[in-house]
């Protein structure tokens, strides 16, 4: 990875899928990595603690437990997410759409409050959102909502943060278990949009999880060039 090493990271929803795939690489690369998950992560980290990211009164506590004694963090990824049902916003339950806006968007809330209230030094900042949330395709209804929500909490946390580099980023296909589940689950005839990502898979246009891992590491330096705030998809960084 070119720029300045990362020795220390935060990474949540490590316990599988680019979470995991991030975690093994930033260790491989030699950093100490610290996670939050719901299941907890299956690699030895330099710290772990598991919280189920929906319950909010509960991730403030773990923060703390997680980075006591932690003065400064190169990176922190705010991974963790929900796919949530693809189907029509007429068919979205509200109780849904509200879980998917507490741990796509709020979860993250008491993480960045936390590192602000300690002053933990932090170097970059990275939310996970994606495509889809500016796409507006049929059918991603809530995650779509939760992942534009992302981007403005992002942009709007980024005037805290004035020394860091902060982006809501869109990492492009990635082959998770999400994907697995809308190739397999979904109804691809009533949501069209969805058929490239089928194609996709087994394509190096979808890239397994530590592959993904590495494009978006490798992507730091350039990424640092635009402006904090701002929602970036890693495919348009040149």
């Amino acid at each position: 990875m070119p720029g300045k090493p990362i020795r220390t990271a935060l990474v949540t929803g490590n316990s599988s899928g680019l979470g995991l795939g991030l975690t093994r690489v930033l260790m491989r690369e030699g950093a100490a990595v610290y996670g939050l998950s719901r299941r907890g992560c299956p690699e030895e980290t330099a710290g772990d603690v598991r919280v189920d990211l929906a319950q909010y009164e509960a991730i403030a506590p773990a923060m703390a437990q997680l980075l006591d004694g932690v003065e400064s963090l190169d990176l922190v990824v705010l991974n963790a997410g929900l796919l949530g049902q693809i189907q029509s916003m007429q068919e979205a339950d509200i109780a849904e759409l509200r879980q998917l806006m507490d741990v796509n968007v709020w979860a993250n809330k008491p993480i960045l409050d936390h590192l602000l209230a300690h002053g933990i030094e932090v170097g970059q900042i990275i939310a996970i959102s994606s495509g889809a949330s500016v796409s507006g395709n049929f059918g991603w209804s809530g995650y779509s909502i939760s992942k534009a929500a992302l981007n403005m909490f992002v942009q709007l946390y980024a005037h805290e943060f004035p020394d860091t580099h902060m982006h809501a980023l869109a990492p492009g296909l990635v082959d998770t278990a999400m994907q697995e589940f809308i190739s397999d689950a979904v109804d691809l005839e009533r949501f069209p949009a969805l058929k490239r990502l089928k194609e996709a898979r087994g394509t190096d246009a979808m890239p397994d999880n530590e592959s993904a891992a590495q494009q978006i590491l490798g992507s730091l330096a350039r990424l640092r060039d635009a402006p904090s705030g701002r929602f970036v998809d890693l495919r348009d960084l040149s």
